[in-house]
């Protein structure tokens, strides 16, 4: 084990995903795609508490209700509160469903839900499904619920994160190698000026990423096992070695949000699929919510 890695839940996930700290209950969410679970560690009593869904769910966000968690599943949106569970209130359907499905998704400083698809991989069973990546979409989900699409013909879509002054937006496609940025309004939302920011990185391809508040993407490399922390310019200013070979994603949390918390899945390591921490001297960007109307 590293030694400056910590495991904090060795839950197994077949896929770990989608993280998000929710600091009112001093707990990280997460969720396991292919078991249709959601995940809560909870800091203070060093314990995980999970739900079971009837289907994939790859992504959780906050919203502006502190009762309502925002769920991304594999084919849908949903606002769900673990005091109703199994209880969800879709507030939006994929029409590609099933041969896309959503993957990775926040929130945008006005409230709005980015979400990107891939081509289905997730049976109903949760086993891997053989697919060639493509078609994928990245949508803009409004809490009025229009929809709008801003970049199409993507192979996987990962990473969705916003520099600390909310004016650059980074987004990523796993199958093309390459993490973009954008130029982001946040007036109106949208986003223009598409450029390379990390493109073909030699070491694994680009997963989840976190934002820090010096403005630095971190971002994990499934099939190498590292983390990398991104400057603003695009260089890389540190590699994190870690215990597993496919970090997932990952997402700044902890009392001084200085606990950066990594999501694996399985592979041949003894400890794949749990949740790692790893503190750092720099503390993240606390997330955007949802502005539901519930």
């Amino acid at each position: 084990m590293i030694p400056d890695i910590q495991c904090v839940s060795p839950c197994g996930d077949i896929c770990g995903e989608g993280a998000v700290w929710y600091p009112e209950r001093g707990a990280l969410y997460w969720v396991d795609i292919n078991r249709f679970i959601v995940h809560k560690y909870s800091i203070h009593i060093d314990a995980t508490e999970s739900w079971v869904f009837d289907e994939a769910v790859v992504s959780v966000n906050l919203t502006v209700n502190p009762e309502f968690l925002l769920l991304v599943f594999a084919t849908r949106v949903a606002l769900w509160s673990p005091m109703d569970h199994p209880r969800t209130k879709t507030i939006h359907r994929l029409s590609t469903t099933p041969r896309m499905r959503f993957n990775d998704a926040k929130i945008d400083p006005r409230g709005s839900l980015w979400v990107g698809t891939m081509r289905n991989n997730v049976g109903p069973e949760g086993e891997n499904l053989d697919v060639q990546f493509t078609d994928g979409v990245l949508y803009r989900i409004d809490p009025d619920g229009s929809v709008t699409d801003w970049m199409e013909g993507i192979g996987i879509s990962n990473t969705l994160a916003w520099s600390p002054d909310r004016s650059i937006f980074y987004f990523g496609d796993t199958v093309a190698n390459t993490i973009y940025t954008f130029d982001f309004d946040r007036g109106t939302g949208a986003i223009s000026n598409r450029r390379p920011f990390l493109d073909q990185y030699p070491h694994g391809l680009p997963d989840g990423s976190a934002m820090d508040s010096e403005g630095c993407l971190w971002n994990t490399r499934p099939g190498t096992g590292r983390l990398i922390r991104i400057r603003p310019d695009g260089g890389i200013d540190r590699t994190v070695p870690l215990p597993v070979s496919k970090p997932t994603t990952c997402a700044f949390g902890g009392e001084d949000m200085r606990t950066l918390f990594i999501t694996s899945a399985r592979s041949e390591h003894r400890l794949s699929g749990s949740l790692f921490a790893l503190k750092t001297e720099v503390p993240g960007v606390a997330v955007d919510r949802f502005r539901c109307a519930e």
